[in-house]
């Protein structure tokens, strides 16, 4: 392992270009040479490596005089975007080209004229990688179908020769003592157990940690089941073993039709119907009161202003108005925002969307209104909060509170004009809600219809709809992602602290982290005592056809990590099943909140698509609740995964004793079906996770093998046989297998190592 002198020491080099030569390439196109890389002229379009065909296959790899520390590399571009440039790129390490190499950057380039740097991960699980050979692996360009041009490298770092072979020396013997743990590793797999103690002594590497050592002798030599569940709880109690598991552990989703009932007015009457089916509605949560409040809508025909609440508890719907502007509230909307402020308990309601055949017919203002829940009284706050310094009337816009310094911001949105065909987006504002007051933070830089412009500012903020829009309180900072400008569909992160009024684009392009194309009106919420947004996707776009994706992400904010959770869609027009009892069909334009107490999403209505069924909107309600392992939960699954290949055992027994078929072995074999028998009900079923269906399904099919035993074993013993008895080596192997799966919940650093050392033969 690197000593921190070394690592010290290297951090603090200066850095320094490290000369490289073209050692290989996949292809190239005209006059595109590969060597064009080395030379940086970018007012010059020959001077550059273009591959001379565009798929995944292609490379190129350049070399060093020596080993080397690369620590950043440098990528220079043509004087002006270009629809070649690398979009999105994979950089590998190492000393062998022949060899495995070693992923060290995965990102893309921003298009535009500026050289970018990037850096490279140079230490790897506390290992400095001496590097003589560099891979960069094109993965897709700016434009569809274009190649892959790069225009010119440069490569920094370190080429010290007296710190390099320190690097390289450690490397080595770290080489060493990992390939004598494979052959150890290698060896106990088969058996080998006198010729792994042999090579053990001979070296004095250890495979493992003591504990997982303790574990393998106990459950796959000795087969002693007690021991080996000690050493689990061991590692339980005393190490903590598990929680580096748990933390990076997927969730998993698990749905929930709600079937709400109606609740009774004060006078003992009800409405006749629930919330009716609807899409561009809007919800917000009270998380104190329990409480879900929901308002407008499109159903298909027309817009809604009716207003109700969801009781979580009772799990009733309560209908506060049908009609809301009788109150002096807002008229029947779509496509308006809502946001809920728990100190005053108010709802603020702003926006609408308004059709083309009638923006000549109506005063375009933007209303502002205000609930304030405990007196059921609507306020109409502004008349028009463009005359007030805010947004013109806008759709499709969103809306963010600040609880604690009483500010709501407004992003984004189309702005509704007497034109219908001129496309304006509104920028970012902020509004004071004790002051009464709207601030322009940022306006949209070009409109969309005038494509001689070009955005003024060096990061710009890009306006848009179908976007999400979530506050995190903790560090006064907005998040925005996603949404469609005209016809481009989005996929960047930007993150905007308040308190600073700065800009900080987190990702350019985060379809690269999940695979997931970008889209519009997905929903997202935030945890802020997870620092984690989950993100719900509608309406996407691929090159093929537009989808109704249903895709929950979960995107780390601390790790800077997206994960794809859940996966359903359809093909636009395709038409849908939208009576799903287990999990709700895919849809867009439907709402979603989030209880941050119970760490559950409640998701409501929509529309399903469908280009022959365009009025059909959904009325159902689901709650989502997503679990994932935590330590306790590890130590149970690793209970049950003991316990249930100690029953397949004494069940195999059970199987032999039966087949001997003597006298002698008739109380023998009463003896141990009921020991058997006891082990499964006290022992395996009390460990049994009824959620888990895989867990479940093996749970009841050796039930039924195991009644198998008893009824058929004089009826048919071959059959039994053939389920349960099985040679000494097949239940060495089994164990094996349990071992490694329980090495799954273990960090590596405690276990054998990742690779096989029959991966190392190569076919001629």
């Amino acid at each position: 392992m690197p000593t921190t002198h070394l690592s010290t020491i290297i951090a603090k080099s200066t850095q320094v270009r490290l000369p490289y030569t073209v050692h290989s390439y996949s292809s190239y196109s005209g006059l595109y040479f590969p060597h064009n890389i080395i030379v940086d002229q970018p007012t010059n379009q020959a001077s550059r490596w273009s591959t001379g065909l565009h798929n995944y296959e292609q490379y190129i790899t350049i070399k060093f005089e020596k080993p080397v520390i690369a620590k950043t590399i440098i990528f220079g571009k043509f004087h002006k975007g270009h629809v070649c440039n690398l979009k999105e790129f994979k950089i590998y390490s190492g000393m062998d080209p022949d060899n495995v190499l070693t992923e060290i950057l995965h990102d893309g380039l921003v298009n535009n004229s500026e050289p970018e740097t990037f850096s490279l991960k140079y230490i790897r699980n506390n290992m400095i990688l001496p590097t003589k050979y560099l891979k960069i692996v094109p993965l897709s360009a700016f434009g569809d179908n274009f190649n892959y041009s790069i225009w010119f490298i440069e490569v920094q770092g370190v080429g010290d020769k007296s710190i390099v072979q320190r690097v390289c020396s450690e490397y080595n013997n770290f080489v060493d003592h990992e390939t004598t743990r494979l052959c150890l590793k290698y060896l106990r797999q088969r058996n080998m157990m006198d010729v792994f103690h042999f090579l053990k002594n001979r070296t004095g590497v250890e495979l493992e940690h003591p504990l997982v050592s303790a574990l393998y002798r106990y459950l796959v030599v000795e087969g002693n089941y007690n021991a080996a569940e000690q050493v689990i709880l061991q590692a339980y109690k005393r190490n903590n073993i598990y929680q580096q598991h748990a933390e990076s552990s997927e969730y998993k989703p698990k749905w929930r039709q709600l079937r709400p009932t109606i609740a009774k007015k004060a006078d003992g009457s009800a409405p006749d119907e629930l919330p009716c089916a609807r899409g561009g509605h809007q919800m917000c949560i009270d998380i104190h009161d329990r409480k879900i409040y929901l308002f407008g809508g499109w159903d298909g025909t027309r817009d809604l202003s009716d207003f109700w609440y969801y009781d979580i508890v009772q799990n009733e719907w309560y209908l506060i108005s049908m009609d809301t502007e009788e109150q002096g509230g807002p008229s029947a909307c779509s496509c308006h925002k809502i946001c809920f402020d728990p100190n005053s308990r108010s709802i603020f309601i702003l926006g609408r969307y308004v059709e083309a055949r009638n923006v000549m017919q109506q005063q375009l203002e933007s209303s502002f209104y205000r609930y304030y829940i405990e007196s059921d009284k609507w306020v109409k706050i502004q008349n028009d909060t463009a005359k007030e310094g805010g947004p013109n009337l806008i759709f499709d816009h969103q809306m963010a509170i600040d609880a604690e310094s009483q500010i709501i911001y407004v992003f984004g949105g189309r702005i509704v004009t007497h034109d219908p065909t001129i496309i304006n987006y509104s920028g970012l504002y902020s509004y004071n809600i004790s002051l009464n007051r709207w601030i322009s933070l940022r306006e949209d830089d070009i409109e969309v219809n005038d494509h001689s412009k070009h955005y003024r500012s060096s990061k710009p903020l890009k306006s848009r709809v179908g976007h999400s829009l979530l506050f995190d309180p903790t560090v006064k900072q907005l998040y925005i992602f996603a949404g469609q400008r005209e016809r481009e569909y989005l996929t960047d992160l930007y993150r905007y602290s308040t308190n600073h009024d700065t800009i900080t684009e987190i990702a350019q392009d985060f379809y690269k982290g999940t695979g997931t194309a970008g889209g519009f009106t997905q929903r997202a919420t935030i945890d802020e005592a997870l620092q984690e947004i989950y993100v719900l996707s509608g309406y996407t776009r691929n090159s093929a056809h537009d989808l109704i994706r249903y895709t929950f992400w979960v995107y780390s904010i601390e790790r800077n990590e997206w994960k794809t959770i859940y996966q359903k869609e359809s093909s636009h027009g395709e038409r849908m099943s939208y009576n799903n009892l287990f999990e709700p069909c895919p849809r867009f334009a439907h709402q979603m909140v989030y209880d941050s107490v119970t760490k559950r999403h409640y998701v409501f209505g929509g529309n399903p698509g469908g280009e022959n069924h365009s009025t059909i909107r959904l009325g159902d309600f689901w709650e989502l609740k997503l679990t994932k392992n935590t330590p306790a939960s590890i130590l149970r699954k690793s209970y049950f995964m003991l316990r249930m290949q100690r029953l397949k055992e004494l069940c195999s027994k059970l199987c032999y004793e039966n087949t001997k078929g003597d006298e002698a072995g008739s109380n023998t074999v009463s003896s141990d079906s009921l020991a058997a028998l006891d082990y499964l009900r006290k022992h395996v079923a009390p460990v049994l996770n009824e959620d888990d269906e895989k867990d479940a399904n093996e749970f009841y099919q050796l039930c039924t093998d195991f009644c198998l035993v008893e009824t058929m074993a004089d009826e048919d013993p071959d059959l039994i046989q053939g389920i349960f008895m099985e040679s000494k080596d097949i239940v060495h192997a089994e164990r094996n297998k349990l071992f490694e799966k329980l090495l799954e919940y273990i960090p590596q650093e405690m276990k054998e190592p990742l690779g096989r050392l029959t991966d190392a033969i190569k076919l001629i």
